[in-house]
């Protein structure tokens, strides 16, 4: 029998398979191979008494770490418009890092009712410069989640923005019921309060969507500098155009990623933050020395 790995706590994995979900333990086989069931895997089970027993885990397609999950296809990244104020360098890490793992890309801006005119703000036309898809939501109205649900039908959506951005508040809306603790908005600190405890497959529609722990930094020095280009949809177009085959559209001459941010086909500051990685990547590899492994 197959199934997906929805849970899993205390050496306990629920899976989901057809119309019912199975409390399952994993063989001991796994360990010897320093394989571990994780939540989204897809598996092969043996059921007895109401109880099973995993017997193969499938090839994943890929693995997240933070949360730990397999086989996501997709990412909403949400993120408020305002209260918390979008935190420009983190946004973009988030992006790069979904880019990193091959993801598909809404970007969701929430509370959109706390501003003006949503379509003049800055950053909203960078992430659409750059490409992506954009949606605006009021998630406590409701307004923007029908559409948004269409979006998950068939994917393993990963949900990830900081802390109080309204990311439970989505997941509750789209399920009409409150599967989600939602939280409030530390008035000191002047951001979310973490809600999400652990990794949880949530199955809305004919797709299942996980939450992730909300947090206010993101690690991408793990990413070789000559694969930062890579998560960068709005260079596609101009790689392989510069003067040597290595570039790094950093300090090279004759560069064409440099040239089309001149001309303002690339967004300046989306390559201000291009940079601002591929210096960091270099200076924690020279840190540790050679290449860093």
């Amino acid at each position: 029998m197959q199934g997906i790995i929805i849970k899993g706590i205390g050496g306990f994995y629920y899976v989901k398979s057809e119309d019912k979900i199975i409390e399952c333990k994993a063989r001991g086989k796994f360990r010897h191979n320093e394989l571990s069931p994780m939540v989204g895997d897809e598996v092969e089970i043996k059921e007895k008494n109401g109880k099973g027993v995993i017997e193969d885990i499938y090839e994943r397609k890929n693995m997240l770490i933070r949360p730990s999950v397999a086989n996501v296809t997709q990412a909403l990244v949400v993120f408020a418009i305002k209260n918390p104020d979008i935190n420009e360098d983190l946004l973009n890490r988030f992006l790069m890092l979904c880019e990193f793992n091959k993801l598909d890309i809404i970007v969701c801006f929430n509370k959109t009712d706390l501003i003006d005119c949503i379509h003049e703000n800055e950053v909203v036309n960078m992430i659409k410069s750059a490409g992506y898809k954009v949606m605006f939501l009021k998630a406590k109205e409701g307004e923007g989640i029908e559409e948004l649900r269409d979006y998950l039908d068939g994917n393993v959506t990963v949900l990830c923005g900081p802390s109080g951005v309204g990311k439970s508040t989505i997941i509750n809306t789209l399920a009409g019921k409150n599967l989600m603790e939602t939280g409030n908005i530390s008035e000191k600190l002047k951001r979310g309060k973490h809600t999400t405890r652990h990794s949880e497959l949530l199955q809305i529609g004919k797709g299942f969507i996980v939450d992730t722990p909300g947090f206010s930094s993101l690690d991408t020095s793990f990413i070789d500098k000559e694969d930062v280009q890579d998560c960068f949809p709005e260079f596609h177009d101009y790689l392989g155009e510069c003067k040597f085959n290595s570039c790094l559209h950093y300090k090279e001459p004759s560069c064409a990623i440099k040239k089309e941010v001149e001309n303002g086909n690339i967004n300046s500051k989306r390559y201000d933050f291009y940079v601002k990685i591929i210096e960091e990547v270099s200076q924690k590899k020279s840190y540790k020395g050679g290449d860093g492994r």
